[in-house]
This record gives structure tokens, C-alpha cells and sequence, in this order.
């Protein structure tokens, strides 16, 4: 019996080498887990679990839930982790989208829940972040072998549902391939082998923490350091005894305002990745400074897992999100026409390759309507290629500003307001206007300690962007609303803002 993705993490593993270990010192071997996947698998079979059937699960991360992901592989399930933020509503359309036959959550969610999934037809079983719940105790009766299901690279592993900022959240159907192809990749032009230990802080319904991080230890055989969030100080102490680590930008500006941070304290590091969000490049070079290592960042998304990265060996360009991975294609189109554009032009950017999902789960015209007839995928990202090769993302499509018929790219905006003295980020966004259509705003977060007045920043701008790209306003906050991964949340700031320019009657 063949199961694409398990066969191949089986052949990469040592069962005696640690898979996972705990910040309370419980280890995990990767003989524990396949024990315990088998068992869970088993678990997953007991309760009705066919191959193809979604099992949707929202728990907390522990060690168990990671591989409850690789039992739902093993048993030829569909793995549909959800973010453990979302609510009982937000739950009730994943659940009657997806119609998983067994949703698992938290002990406490689960009375909330068996209403909803009852509805559906669904199984409720309870996992919490010790090891316990209803799912763990019948995994335990099971037998610690399994039989894995047959599964070929076509056949779907997960659904991840996109974050949903503009409509529904959408379903990506992520193949085996999709998941395999990548991490291989990945492995091997990030050189990670068996005797890596990576600082796993990110959260694992996401396809960072899940594919990114998870994959790629599981296939070079190396073994993660297991924690439930970001602490900077903890991330610290477990350094000398890491090698690796992937973040978001976020993680990485909590380290740099660590005097601990040094070279020595990460002398022991080969590896910093970051992504889900863009990295400022002030972020970059700080942390370059104090350490001596250059982030590597790449980019990647829900529907195609990681298309780019900075090269491991070679300069890593901080604003810049590096070369087309292996095996991926990647190019720049003309938003309106579809026309492909030259190296310099700022247009949507275009991936292809195995890593690129297989469509949205009951949206055939939404899939359709995403593809090009070439088989290339419209990311949603609008960027460009530079003379070197170098792919820049300068924002979403839907972010784009039309004032006055002109196209603004936010990101070339937020970049000069970036470097103003006295600034530590900005979003900016388009609002409606009445004689511009939308009027280029503002929204900044000023350095702790530092005052400034919309002035500050228009008066510098005057002399570096044009006319029409010029903020029409400034607006100064505490914080930038973002989501889990870091990302800003500009339609959040743009609901918020949406009468900036309504005339006072």
C-alpha cells in the first residue's frame, strides 16, 4: 500500500532520533510518532473516518495535534485545521462549507460545537494541548500499527481556507504532491539534514507552522523545539541549542529589542526565514547588525505554499523576497490585459509549478476564474522582477489606490514614510474621495518615546514621491490592526477611515 506523502517522510527517518521536544522537556522520538499516528489513525477509523472525508480540527498546538495531521494522511483523510481564534459563526460555514464527517476541537468548544457539527452530520471528538480528550483516549485503545490508506500525489491531503479579508473564505485544495513536491524543495535549498533543530513558534492551522516548518523537519529527519507561541525570551535561551528558526516579521522585531540578542547568543544559529508578511528592510539590517546574520525571506500563500525564496548561499536582498524556487514558474502580467510585462514593471504576479493547488473546494468558476488558460496561477499579489532576477511584492491587487486615474502601489509610499526619522511602520491604504475617487492615507506608528504631526511626514515626501502619490492624510495610531501570521489588516483600516473625506455638513 502506498500513501505518497507518508512513504516519503517514512524513508528520510531515524525512529530513534527526537522528532519533537516540549519547552517542559517532553520529547517525542519518530518512533513515538508513528506509533501514535497509527493509533490516532486507527482512532480516526474507528469513528467513521473513510479515505477522502474532510476531518476538521481547532485545538490548541501540542505535539499531539501535529501528528493527529499526519494520522489524517496516513488514514487517506482530508486535513482542515482551523485558526484557533475563530468563532462559533465563523465555525458554523467552515463546518457546513467543508462537511468534514468528524470535527476534533478543545474540550471546552466542544459544547458549543456539537450543535453545529450535529447539523451536519458530523462526529465530535476533543483533543487538548497535554496529550488528553476523547480522541487521545480512544487513540490509546488502538493498535500501534496501521495499515496506511493508499494515496496517490493527486489525491487531496488538506483543505486550508484562505483568511478571507475581501468575501467568504475560500477552500484551497492542497494535493499531496502540492505539499510533498514543496517541502522537498524547500529542504534542499535551505540545507536542512538530520541534525538541525528547529524553534517552532508558529501556530500549525496555518501553512507556515503546518507545510512550511512541519514538512521540511519531517523530511530531512530533524527535530523541532516545540512552543506554544513567540516569547522572545525564551527564544533567546533555546538558541544556543537550535539551528534554525522561521518567524514572522513580528518575531523578528521583538528580538531586536533584546539586548540578548548578540552575535554570540546566536552563534550556534545557521538560520533565520522569515515571512507570512513583508520584512522591513530597517528590520533586516538591525537585525544584521546585532547578529551578524542576514534573514532569509521568502514568499509564499495558502494556494501554492512557498513560489520564492532569498538564495541560502549568495545575497539575501532585504525588501526583497528572492528567485523563483525550483521547479516553480513565476512572471508579471498586466492586471488589466494579461499581457506579460518586462523586468521593472510592476503588475500581478503569475506562478505555476507542482506546488500550486489543485483549485477552491465547490468554487469550479471561482477556480476557473483564478487560472490563466496556461495553467498559471493569479497569485492576487501585484509585484516585479528586477535586472537581477529578484521578485519584490509591493501589496495585494485589492490594495492598490486609483486616485485620480493614477495606479499607486502602497508599498512604494510606505517604503519612504518607512525611513522618516521618528517612524516604526506604516500602512498605506485608498479611501473614497469625492473628486479623486480614493485619497491616498496615511496610517503610522510613530518609535516609542516620538511625537510627530501629519507635517513631519508630508513635508519630506514632497521632495521624494510624486504629486499624486503624496498621502492626502496622516494618521497617527498605537498599532496596525493584524491577523495571526502579522499580516497588516488593510481592510480593517480601511473600514475604519471610510468617511475620512466625507464632507462635515
Amino acid at each position: 500500500m502506498s500513501n505518497h506523502m507518508i512513504d516519503a517522510i517514512r524513508n528520510g527517518i531515524h525512529p530513534d532520533d527526537v522528532f519533537i521536544e516540549t519547552a517542559s522537556g517532553k520529547r517525542f522520538t519518530y518512533g513515538d510518532m508513528l506509533t501514535l499516528s497509527a493509533r490516532l489513525a486507527g482512532a480516526l477509523k474507528n469513528r467513521g473516518v473513510e479515505p477522502g472525508d474532510r476531518v476538521a480540527v481547532q485545538v490548541e498546538k501540542s505535539p499531539e495535534a501535529l501528528i493527529l495531521y499526519l494520522a489524517c494522511l496516513r488514514a487517506g483523510a482530508v486535513y482542515l485545521p482551523l485558526n484557533t481564534a475563530y468563532t462559533l459563526a465563523e465555525l458554523d460555514y467552515f463546518i457546513g462549507d467543508a462537511e468534514p464527517c468528524l470535527v476534533v476541537c478543545a474540550p471546552h468548544a466542544a459544547e458549543g460545537l456539537q450543535p453545529i457539527a450535529a447539523q451536519r452530520g458530523a462526529a465530535v471528538e476533543t483533543m487538548d494541548d497535554s496529550g488528553g480528550g476523547s480522541l487521545m483516549e480512544l487513540a490509546r485503545a488502538q493498535p500501534q500499527d496501521f495499515a496506511d490508506v493508499a494515496r496517490g500525489a493527486d489525491d487531496l491531503a488538506a483543505i486550508l481556507y484562505t483568511s478571507g479579508t475581501t468575501g467568504r473564505s475560500k477552500g484551497a485544495m492542497l494535493t499531496h504532491d502540492n505539499l510533498l513536491s514543496n517541502a522537498t524543495t524547500l529542504r534542499d535549498y535551505w540545507r536542512f539534514t538530520r541534525s538541525d533543530k528547529l524553534i517552532h513558534a508558529l501556530p500549525i492551522f496555518h501553512t507556515h507552522g503546518l507545510f512550511v516548518a512541519s514538512n521540511v523537519t519531517l523530511l530531512a529527519g530533524s527535530s523541532m523545539v516545540f512552543l506554544p507561541k513567540f516569547d522572545a525570551e525564551q527564544v533567546l535561551e533555546l538558541m544556543p541549542q537550535a539551528t534554525c528558526m522561521m518567524g514572522v516579521p513580528t518575531f523578528y522585531v521583538r528580538l531586536i529589542q533584546c539586548a540578548a540578542l548578540t552575535r554570540e547568543r546566536t552563534a550556534n544559529m545557521r538560520l533565520f526565514i522569515s515571512g507570512s508578511a513583508p520584512l522591513l528592510a530597517e528590520t533586516h539590517r538591525q537585525f544584521e547588525a546585532m547578529t551578524g546574520h542576514r534573514i532569509l525571506e521568502r514568499y509564499g500563500m495558502t494556494e501554492t505554499n512557498m513560489n520564492t525564496s532569498n538564495p541560502y548561499e549568495g545575497e539575501r536582498m532585504a525588501g526583497t523576497v528572492g528567485f523563483p524556487l525550483p521547479g516553480v514558474s513565476l512572471r508579471v502580467a498586466d492586471t488589466e490585459t494579461g499581457r506579460l510585462l518586462d523586468e521593472g514593471e510592476t503588475g500581478m504576479i503569475e506562478v505555476s509549478g507542482p506546488n500550486v493547488f489543485k483549485g477552491y473546494w465547490r468554487m469550479p468558476e471561482k477556480t476557473a476564474a483564478e487560472f490563466r488558460a496556461d495553467g498559471f496561477f493569479i497569485t492576487g499579489d501585484l509585484g516585479m522582477i528586477d535586472e537581477r532576477g529578484y521578485v519584490h511584492i509591493v501589496g495585494r491587487g485589492k490594495d492598490l489606490v486609483i486616485s485620480g486615474g493614477y495606479n499607486i502601489y502602497p508599498k512604494e509610499v510606505e517604503t519612504e514614510i518607512d525611513q522618516l526619522p521618528g517612524v516604526f511602520e506604516s500602512a498605506v491604504i485608498g479611501v473614497p474621495h469625492p473628486d479623486f475617487g480614493e485619497g491616498v492615507t496615511a496610517v503610522v506608528v510613530c518609535q516609542p518615546g516620538m511625537t510627530m504631526t501629519e507635517t513631519d511626514i508630508l513635508r519630506p515626501l514632497q521632495e521624494r514621491l510624486a504629486r499624486f502619490k503624496q498621502p492626502k492624510r496622516v494618521i497617527f495610531v498605537a498599532d496596525l490592526p493584524r491577523n495571526t501570521m502579522g499580516k497588516v489588516q488593510k481592510n480593517i483600516l480601511r473600514d475604519t477611515y471610510a468617511k475620512l473625506f466625507e464632507p462635515v455638513l
